[in-house]
Order: C-alpha cells, then structure tokens, then sequence
C-alpha cells in the first residue's frame, strides 16, 4: 500500500510547491516562486521515474499528476508572467496589457489533456511540455536579479512578454514531436539525441548559468527536429 503511494505522495509535493508558489508571486516575490518550480520539477521527475521502476503506475496517478502539473506549471508561471508585464507597464491605465499572461495557464490546460489522451506521447511528446515552458518563465526573474540592466530592458519589456506569452503557448500545442527524457534503456544506441540533450544542458548551465534555461531551450526544439527528420529518413 505504501509502495503504491510513493509516487502520488511525490505528485502531491509538486502540487504543494504550485500552490505555495502562487501565494508568493501573488506577493511579488518571485524569486521564491521560481525556486519553487525548480523544486517542483525534481518532484515531477521523481515520480514519474518511481512510478515506472516500482510499476505502481494508475490512471489516478496520471490524473494527479497533470492536476498538479496545471498548478505548478500552468497557472504558476502565468502569475510570474502576469507580475512581470505589471512591472514593465508605467501607468495604471493600461493595466489590461497584462492579462494576456494568462492564455499560457490556458494553452497549458489544453497542452495537459491532449497529454492525457493522445497516445502518441508515450515515447515522445507532441508540443512543448509544460514542465519545459515554467522553467523557461522561471528563468526570467532570476535573470532580471542577477544578469544586471541589460537583461532587465530585454526581459521587463511589454511587446517581448506579451509575445513570449503568445510564442509559448502556441508550442505548447503545436503537432510537432519533442524528445521525451523517458529511458527504456541507459546505452548509446536509441538514446543519442537524449544523451545529447542531457550533456549539452550540463555544459550550458556551467558556462552561461541562468542564461543557459531558454538557450536549452531552443537547442531542445532543434534537436527534436533533427531527430524526427533522421527518423524519416532511416524509415
């Protein structure tokens, strides 16, 4: 009975950080929110991850798990999002500018149940995972703190927030195959564009730190397509 919980005991620890997350953003604390994301993603992997090597996988499980996920990386970075276009607004008047942060809790909402049942997306995912876009929003607060005025200008800027917004939450649900980081077995062979993916992430985030998560990004939709395009060929 235990065994079978461990999992969703998981999934309920990323809710808690979503939740926690939002009361903080909606204090404008975002830093705090965005460190919750990242917690929360160790909480998502881990429990696929046991899921699978316990074999305790359930449809309430999966449920759960995308429960949680709206909260922690749908609405969550929405709020982020919403808090940094009400910085970059000068007056009250054109508070409104704002709100079209929230299509990304909407498309991820959408990006979600497609998950849940097209079953093409057990070996690779269709559009970008809403885990992926939260720590791309996640990113940008930290960015704006450390990265100095430069990165302010170009993050805390209405026209690039809202069309980050409108970008992101068309990928959530676009029909384009991404690499799912899911192993069926750790050697090379099958796994080459995720052994990529992993080692070129690593020597990124020890390079560029905060400014590697929407370099990773990119090179995580590129190399997506090159692996479908190799795919096609060898078929």
């Amino acid at each position: 009975m235990i065994r079978r919980n461990i999992p969703n005991a998981l999934t309920c620890g990323n809710l808690l950080c979503g939740c926690i997350g939002v009361v903080e953003a909606f204090h404008n604390n975002l830093i705090i929110s965005c460190i919750l994301i990242g917690v929360a993603l160790i909480f998502d992997f881990l429990d696929g991850f046991l899921a699978r090597i316990l074999k305790v996988s359930s449809a309430i499980g999966r449920d759960l798990d995308s429960l949680a996920d709206m909260v922690t990386f749908g609405l969550l970075p929405s709020i982020i999002l919403y808090q940094l276009l009400m910085q970059s607004i000068p007056d009250l008047m054109g508070i409104w500018k704002a709100y079209p942060a929230f299509i990304v809790a909407v498309f991820s909402a959408i990006r979600l149940a497609k998950f849940n049942n097209d079953t093409r997306q057990s070996d690779s995912f269709i559009g970008v995972p809403t885990p992926a876009n939260a720590m791309l929003i996640a990113s940008l607060p930290i960015i704006v703190y450390t990265e100095g005025a430069f990165w302010k200008d170009v993050i805390i800027n209405t026209n690039n927030l809202l069309i980050l917004a409108v970008v992101m939450s068309y990928l959530l649900v676009m029909e384009l195959p991404l690499i799912a980081l899911k192993f069926k077995n750790f050697g090379w062979k099958g796994n080459e564009a995720r052994f990529v993916l992993i080692i070129t992430s690593l020597v990124l985030l020890v390079t560029l730190k905060i400014l590697a998560i929407p370099v990773i990004l990119i090179i995580y939709i590129l190399l997506s397509v090159l692996e479908n395009v190799r795919k096609r060929s060898v078929s």
